[in-house]
């Protein structure tokens, strides 16, 4: 019957579909072998030693009671008799009782100055708080600073949240997706970080751990399917596509990665190749949007070839390519969005200061972000016709293999039938 021979064409692929089988793991398990070596290989011996750095302890604690006091009155500025500081806000000047929670002392009380100057936070009593202990500091300030609010308890009902509604709406795939995200976290903060701080390629560690990455994350989430390995195989090849890409773009633009106080501070404290550093958060970053392009195009083809057995590659490939072209137009968007919400801030500040459009996009900030949004998308370009004719062809075989398969089991299919019986006995 039909649900039997469909339960056998999964069950036991046809010839057609064990030689593309056969190809995708040509190119998955050789891939894994170096992975795997790579990561064995790259793999931090130890933490990074800190300790020329000064340490510094951090306890917990809840504020219960605040006396204002007046705000000193800022002199001056030498040379500007016109021009004086702002002044800071009311709402920070005093001192704050702490009860602590955690540290040697916890459950005593201490007294910290509120934090003052321009942009402080507000605290009041009731807020959880992060202090600063320094019991054996040599310079002249109290023992216990107020640092920051306490954000454990927020972020922590945030994250049960969210990991409640991915299994609600998911459940076991969704169960899967969050191991694969605590993969994900393991590799960057266990891996990558650790890898680059120790004196590795940046660009070798990003390889290395993208490719850990989806291996592990597409086959936990998604199973060890035809239609996963072929997005595998789409992801790397477009990966590769933007990896090139993004170096030939870092030294066309003549971009070194320095842009802030924290890659300069890289570069001259910790001496980290600062342009390959940017290099690989290019390659990092756009592995999380290409994995989503590539799984979808798979499985759309694999949806295709299952309801219409009788398609071949190219109807496949242009009926997927016309999802796949609306996808790309979203995800182009939503890249050029995230690119400009994270550097609202700059922009802000480059319009406030009046400054020609031309300087404003040759600026080195500015530029890298231009960079890095037109290297991404032209990676995502990529991954759709990649993806789409690698699982085009993938399910135009199997299609095939099923088709001729059905053909030369007539006999099989006719067993089922019963013959039809008479209405009546024949007249004599």
């Amino acid at each position: 019957m039909g649900a039997d021979h469909s339960h056998g064409s999964h069950g036991h692929l046809p010839a057609g579909s064990r030689a593309t089988v056969r190809a995708i793991l040509a190119v998955i398990i050789p891939l894994a072998v170096v992975t795997v070596a790579a990561l064995v290989w790259l793999w931090p011996a130890g933490p990074v030693s800190t300790a020329q750095q000064p340490t510094l302890q951090r306890v917990n604690g809840t504020i219960t009671a605040i006396t204002l006091t007046p705000c000193p009155e800022e002199p001056p500025i030498e040379g500007e008799p016109q021009a004086a500081p702002p002044a800071p806000d009311p709402a920070t000047c005093g001192d704050a009782r702490v009860r602590l929670t955690s540290g040697p002392q916890a459950g005593g009380d201490v007294v910290s100055p509120l934090p003052s100057g321009p942009g402080a936070q507000r605290f009041a009593a009731g807020d959880d708080v992060v202090l600063i202990h320094t019991p054996d500091s040599e310079l002249d300030v109290p023992p216990y600073q107020i640092s920051d609010h306490d954000r454990s308890s927020p972020l922590l009902l945030a994250g049960a949240a969210f990991a409640l509604a991915v299994i609600a709406f998911g459940r076991w795939r969704g169960v899967m997706a969050l191991v694969g995200l605590g993969i994900t976290f393991v590799l960057l903060l266990a891996f990558v970080i650790p890898a680059i701080l120790a004196g590795e390629p940046p660009l070798l560690v990003a390889v290395v751990g993208a490719a850990a990455i989806m291996l592990t994350v597409l086959y936990l989430t998604h199973g060890f399917t035809v239609t996963t390995s072929v997005a595998i195989v789409g992801t790397v090849a477009s990966l590769t596509l933007t990896g090139a890409l993004a170096y030939a773009a870092i030294g066309v633009v003549q971009l070194n990665g320095i842009t802030d106080e924290s890659s300069f501070y890289l570069d001259t404290s910790h001496r980290i190749n600062t342009q390959g550093l940017l290099l690989a958060s290019i390659i990092i970053g756009s592995l999380g949007v290409l994995d989503d392009v590539t799984v979808t195009q798979a499985a759309t083809v694999a949806e295709l070839a299952h309801a219409n057995p009788g398609y071949g590659f190219a109807r496949l490939y242009r009926a997927a390519a016309r999802v796949g072209r609306s996808h790309i137009a979203s995800v182009i968007n939503t890249i050029v969005l995230a690119y400009a919400g994270a550097s609202l801030p700059l922009l802000l500040l480059i319009s406030v200061g009046e400054q020609p459009l031309g300087e404003v996009l040759t600026n080195p900030v500015l530029a890298q972000e231009i960079v890095r949004s037109v290297v991404g998308t032209l990676g995502l370009i990529a991954a759709v016709p990649i993806t789409t004719a690698l699982a085009a062809l993938t399910g135009a075989r199997r299609a095939d293999s099923d088709h001729d398969h059905d053909r030369d089991d007539p006999p099989r299919r006719a067993r089922h039938r019963r013959p039809p019986q008479p209405l009546s006995d024949p007249v004599a």
